[in-house]
């Protein structure tokens, strides 16, 4: 499956990074990092960065790491609760067209509102419309190795 990275140990562990939310906001961040532990292909390792809650590509499988900081390794999904939302930032969708007409396509057939959404980040205000299957789906949609390639030929400087 993952590997367990300790970087950003002083912010919070992976542990304790929900203790201080409300019930709602923890109970759903729970259920959210299980969705990911439970489809992120193999490859990616889960990690405290930017003090988000997130899955990487480690140093050891893409040792540039990530363009603007090479010290840190290549982010790909990582979840917040922010003040008035809960976010879900998936590069992917940022990164690939396909993957965002299948994820939007995919969201409006659940009918369960509005998508709101920023290049890659999905915003859910009421926890009770975080679509978990959904989620586990995209997650599945790209292996460590297909992001890598994705990534250097949207991101990196030729």
């Amino acid at each position: 499956m993952y590997k367990i990275n300790t970087m950003d140990k002083a912010l919070k562990t992976l542990q304790n990074c929900f203790d201080d939310l409300d019930m709602e906001r923890k109970t759903a961040m729970q259920q959210l990092r299980k969705v990911l532990e439970t489809n992120m292909p193999k490859g990616f390792e889960a990690c405290i960065n930017y003090g988000m809650y997130s899955f990487v590509v480690p140093h050891s499988l893409y040792p540039a790491g990530y363009h603007c900081d090479p010290k840190l390794p290549l982010g790909f999904i990582s979840i917040a609760s922010q003040k008035n939302y809960v976010v879900l930032h998936h590069m992917g969708l940022y990164a690939n067209t396909t993957l965002l007409n299948w994820f939007v396509t995919a969201y409006e057939a659940l009918t369960i509102g509005k998508l709101d959404m920023g290049k890659g980040c999905v915003r859910f205000k009421k926890m009770e419309t975080i679509p978990y299957k959904l989620i586990g789906e995209l997650c599945k949609k790209i292996t460590a190795v297909e992001w890598i390639t994705m990534y250097e030929n949207a991101f990196k400087k030729k």
